[in-house]
């Protein structure tokens, strides 16, 4: 089922969803790898996020780079590691590519949070990129905690309500 989505995304929002629904996001999206998502983790533990509101918001697995963005592998150690204290933090759904482990799709179901897939289609999406920034950890460069304005970024799900298409 086609359905489209504006950041926050609601908790209702995320119960509606169902594994291979295939979704477009406009509004905020978050973007962070392997380098810098163990950081925000440790931000959101000490409570120290300053400007990131993770609740209803989404995370991109990638880098952003003047190439433009791409879907990194979830099942990176400091990725896939990640996902779930970031649904507690308030992440809603995850974007990226590769399977995640059952362990991860039970921990998104206990946080009431999703992750969908996004084909690499790097050139496509930059045209869906109304806006980007560096919101954190700058010295990182393209593997910054970086901020997009997207309208109609597709994604489909891949794990949702401890379903998943792995």
């Amino acid at each position: 089922m086609k359905r489209e989505f504006v950041t926050p995304i609601s908790e209702e929002e995320i119960k509606s969803l169902q594994v291979g629904d295939m979704v477009y996001l406009s509004g905020t999206i978050y973007c962070g790898r392997d380098a810098v998502l163990p950081r925000i983790c440790r931000l959101a533990d000490e409570g120290h996020l300053g400007d990131i509101n993770l609740v209803g918001s989404v995370i991109f697995h990638t880098a952003v780079s003047p190439a433009g963005v791409g879907p990194t592998s979830s099942n990176k150690v400091e990725i896939e590691g990640s996902i779930a204290k970031l649904s507690e933090a308030g992440v809603r759904m995850h974007l990226g590519k590769g399977a995640i482990g059952g362990d991860t799709v039970a921990e998104l179901n206990k946080h009431g949070s999703v992750f969908a897939v996004i084909p690499p289609i790097t050139a496509l999406l930059s045209n869906n990129i109304i806006s980007q920034r560096v919101v954190a950890f700058p010295e990182l460069g393209m593997e910054a905690f970086h901020e997009l304005q997207v309208k109609g970024y597709p994604c489909i799900i891949a794990a949702a309500h401890n379903k998943s298409i792995y």
